[in-house]
């Protein structure tokens, strides 16, 4: 997982796999991919979307290139806290999160440490590890931090929004078991035609497949070529999911599945 302790991807692991497992944090989602790909954990959790920043872009571009599948899906709750060595906010000098958490704190911050220089930092938890060495230092961080790196609480949830949700994907070189109730993610291409995207998903709807999501992403390997990221209810060894993917594989310049999996209740 994107480490060190006590990051939310940490939190996500751990309402995943509980406390039995054993967990090993590594410092990019890069990394998380390659030990899985290479067979050092049997698992990975990588962050993929926000409720409140949107998609996490270089999570989708990972997948370009990785032949791992999509064992599962977490959902977790993100609050954000304010916290420091001595929990003070008086002495408070300078603040430290990750970007992402610090974008969904702005209106707090502005509102009460308006003077307070705020830097970014590689995760919330190594944000959390900067006030241990510096009593002036505050970090945006998760309550696990806190109490992993010994720091007081100066002012909790101050999130923007309090419905501030993290989606986490777990990769595997497996696939998970067929439950019933799955959804199937895809990777594409369309060619560059009028009417290429209408082209490409009319047959999820003509097999009476539900899209929960789609993203886009330039390829990064012509101009102007875009792959599309797309979540569909069912599993892919469902007839109609099968025959949805061989009608779009037709009219795709390339097509990834990129793996079925237990949707969130």
């Amino acid at each position: 997982y994107l480490g060190p302790r006590a990051t939310f991807t940490h939190m996500a692991c751990m309402q995943k796999f509980g406390s039995s497992a054993q967990y090993i944090p590594v410092n990019s989602i890069k990394d998380v991919f390659s030990e899985v790909e290479r067979g050092r954990a049997n698992f990975g959790v990588v962050p993929i979307e926000n409720t409140t920043e949107g998609v996490v872009n270089h999570t989708l571009d990972m997948f370009i290139d990785s032949n791992l599948l999509i064992y599962g899906e977490v959902l977790q709750e993100v609050s954000h806290h304010l916290m420091s060595k001595s929990g003070v906010m008086e002495e408070v000098k300078q603040i430290h999160s990750h970007p992402h958490a610090i974008a969904q704190c702005r209106n707090w911050l502005e509102s009460n440490l308006p003077d307070v220089p705020v830097s970014e930092a590689a995760s919330t938890a190594r944000a959390a590890e900067l006030c241990v060495e510096n009593p002036s230092v505050a970090a945006i961080a998760s309550e696990l931090a806190a109490q992993l790196y010994g720091l007081k609480v100066i002012k909790a949830r101050i999130e923007d929004n309090i419905n501030n949700v993290t989606r986490f994907l777990v990769l595997s070189q497996k696939p998970p078991e067929r439950t019933g109730k799955d959804k199937t993610s895809l990777m594409l291409s369309v060619k560059d035609k009028v009417g290429a995207l209408y082209d490409l998903l009319r047959p999820f709807a003509s097999h009476g497949l539900s899209m929960t999501k789609i993203e886009s992403r330039p390829s990064r390997r012509k101009a102007w070529e875009y792959i599309f990221f797309v979540d569909i209810e069912g599993h892919m060894e469902e007839e109609r999911v099968k025959k949805a993917i061989e009608e779009i594989t037709g009219r795709c310049l390339f097509m990834k599945v990129l793996g079925s999996y237990p949707a969130h209740s």
